[in-house]
């Protein structure tokens, strides 16, 4: 088959339904193993998020909790939002949230925050159905993600988190398909670097993120 040929699109929704599949399959034991692990490398790796505003995805289909590492973040001062569709093939508008904010379901059932302040993301963690060694990410194929961070004035710090068992030789990345900065699993943190993912411990991590806030002109 040739390239012109070639069917991404359904090569994709196949590929998306084994890898949510291949998730919910994990028991539930190795999954809470997983997220814990997910856990301890986002509070080692990214200590810079503190003080920044953090978008995060309430956990759908089995994905990995970033809610307690949010929560750390917002300890050290960081405001967390949610996103939300607010029209078909449109930028996602983020809104603040906190324990206990007033929230709703969205598309999916997924809850989002109600009525609260909207908030332009400095860091942002997306959940990944798969993720490809020059850092593009398998997502849900509405494109959302892609449209926002191409929206943005100022590209937040970006950070995939997936399962080990997420990782693919490629995704068919398309010229639409932004790259992301991190991702992060349960063996650790690859973040990229000339185009290539790299395993960096949490020190080079960390480091990283603090040279990309200031590429990017981000301040706390």
């Amino acid at each position: 088959m040739s390239e012109a040929d070639f069917d991404w699109k359904a090569w994709r929704r196949e590929a998306r339904r084994a890898q949510i599949e291949a998730r919910r399959a994990l028991a539930e034991d190795d999954r809470r193993d997983r997220n814990h692990a997910i856990d301890d490398w986002l509070r080692e790796g990214f200590i810079a998020l503190g003080g920044m505003s953090v978008g995060f995805c309430w956990p759908f289909a089995a994905e990995p909790e970033p809610r307690f590492a949010v929560r750390r973040w917002r300890a050290a001062g960081s405001r967390a939002a949610l996103p939300v569709v607010v029209a078909p093939r449109t930028p996602l508008e983020f809104r603040e949230w906190w324990p206990g904010a007033p929230m709703e379901p969205g598309v999916y059932d997924i809850p989002h925050p109600v009525g609260t302040e909207v908030v332009l993301p400095q860091a942002a963690l997306v959940p990944v159905n798969g993720f490809c060694p020059e850092g593009y990410r398998l997502g849900y194929g509405g494109g959302y993600f892609d449209r926002t961070l191409a929206a943005l004035e100022t590209r937040p710090v970006c950070i995939g988190l997936g399962y080990e068992i997420a990782r693919m030789k490629t995704i068919y990345p398309q010229p639409h398909d932004v790259p992301f900065d991190f991702f992060v699993t349960e063996a650790g943190i690859a973040a990229r670097i000339n185009g290539r993912l790299e395993a960096v411990d949490p020190a080079g991590a960390d480091a990283r993120v603090r040279a990309i806030q200031a590429e990017r002109g981000i301040r706390n």
